[in-house]
């Protein structure tokens, strides 16, 4: 072994498909460098499999730079691993201790099903942005932006909210599978500002009604959302998403 690099024991959740039924499996991973990311350690584990005639572990990812909310696995119990406000490929090895176990899952719920391994579709997230349809715009001249007051309270608010990459770690937490904090900062970065007012009623119900369909547990505010976001998303999103609801629920049966 080189000199600081370690050797580890990956426990990898290994499925065939959403209906198959899974295992776990041992792998050796080693000679890790500590400065690799977790999915480069995957990379190396799974390039050895491959030059071995076997079969690679299936994973998610894009982008690698904690943008996309891809690389989605649970690890030792926790989305995206141990280290607070990072998503698993801005994970390094050095979190991690020459000659520990590690256990790898996929993320657990019935709206997000096993496509392969670690991997999951979560084509849900995709079904409830879509039923929050379109934003009405002016398509005339061009305002200036100065022109569009917001406060600055808002326009940051909103902004937080915005930074949700969709990533699914709160529903991985939640003991109820919920989708709530999800689901309210995709409501509030447009509800916050003055060009998501026009389809501000109908966006929350439509939103709520489609993350019920697809199957999320409700929310009984224990907080591990919050805790596990890798962008910090704050329950308050929940909390407003939740006067929303109920003021557009209000409106719509009194019309």
């Amino acid at each position: 072994m080189e000199h600081g690099n370690m050797n580890l024991t990956l426990k990898v959740w290994k499925q065939k498909n959403k209906d198959a039924k899974g295992k776990f499996e041992t792998y050796d991973a080693k000679g890790i460098s500590p400065d690799m990311s977790f999915l480069e350690m995957f990379d190396v584990v799974n390039e050895k499999l491959i030059s071995d005639g076997k079969e690679p572990v299936a994973f998610d990812h894009d982008c690698r730079e904690g943008i996309c909310g891809m690389c989605s696995m649970y690890i030792n119990g926790r989305p995206h691993g141990p280290k607070g406000g990072v998503t698993t490929c801005q994970l390094h090895m050095r979190s991690f201790k020459d000659g520990d176990t590690i256990v790898v899952e996929p993320w657990r719920s019935a709206a997000f099903p096993v496509i392969k391994d670690l991997a999951v579709d979560r084509s849900s997230f995709d079904r409830i942005m879509a039923a929050g349809g379109f934003v009405s715009v002016n398509t005339g001249n061009a305002k200036d932006a100065n022109n569009i007051l917001i406060p600055k309270y808002d326009a940051d608010t909103a902004f937080d909210a915005a930074a949700c990459i969709g990533c699914g770690a709160c529903v991985a937490a939640c003991k109820n599978s919920s989708a709530m904090l999800f689901v309210s900062a995709k409501v509030s970065q447009l509800s916050l500002l003055p060009q998501g007012q026009i389809e501000k009623q109908d966006r929350v119900l439509n939103m709520v009604k489609q993350m019920d369909e697809e199957g999320f547990g409700n929310c009984t505010n224990t907080g591990a959302c919050e805790a596990e976001c890798p962008k910090s998303i704050s329950l308050e999103n929940i909390a407003r998403m939740n006067r929303e609801y109920t003021g557009a629920s209000f409106t719509q049966n009194k019309v």
